[in-house]
């Protein structure tokens, strides 16, 4: 089925999310620091995979210089904290601001930055089994639970996020994969690997 993994790693979220809103205060602190540090490693391992793959390092950083100058013009952060602030005034307006929006915008750039998420679209678009979502769904449904119990609700939100991404990149996937060669696909997941890092490194705790 078309976008079964989209659909897997949106429950995932909400699930690990709802997890997180119940019983997370409950998790000793250092139970959580071991879950995100797992986490961690885990993510910058497949990070480092793809960008030792590349054949020239220039490629990757071009394409991560060239985002982050679309991102900034574009004001993609600032527009998903405006967007965070929409949802918390709709939704969860007893909820502070601050927690709720920093909640929403630090799990969607996670959630949806990295190799994986383009790499499970095209597989997903395939319709074979989305092995690749599934593997991402099960580490974003454990860090749903740690920012959840952090940022509160605003991290459930975060769900329909990766929803609209990766659902949209599922669709577009097959066309994609037809675009790209071997060199472009490496050279691809390359930056989306420096991408995940520079998230682990230069994230606020």
């Amino acid at each position: 089925m078309i976008g079964l993994g989209t659909l897997i790693n949106t429950a995932t979220i909400l699930v690990g999310g709802t997890v997180g809103l119940l019983i997370g205060k409950k998790i000793p602190e250092n139970v959580r620091l071991i879950v995100v540090q797992v986490i961690g490693m885990i993510t910058i391992g497949l990070g480092l995979s793809d960008v030792m793959k590349t054949h020239n390092m220039v490629f990757p950083l071009l394409g991560m210089v060239i985002g982050a100058v679309i991102g900034e013009l574009l004001k993609i952060e600032d527009r998903l904290e405006h967007l965070g602030t929409l949802f918390h005034q709709k939704f969860a307006a007893r909820q502070e601001s601050g927690s709720f929006v920093k909640g929403f915008v630090t799990a969607t750039l996670l959630f949806c930055i990295g190799p994986l998420t383009i790499l499970g679209a095209m597989q997903d678009a395939s319709g074979e089994t989305p092995q690749l979502y599934i593997i991402k769904g099960t580490l974003d449904g454990f860090m749903s639970v740690i920012f959840a119990a952090v940022h509160g609700v605003g991290v459930l939100f975060s769900a329909l996020s990766v929803f609209i991404v990766q659902g949209l990149l599922t669709l577009f996937g097959t066309r994609l994969d037809a675009l790209l060669d071997d060199r472009m696909r490496i050279e691809l997941f390359a930056a989306g690997g420096l991408a995940v890092l520079a998230r682990f490194v230069f994230s606020e705790n």
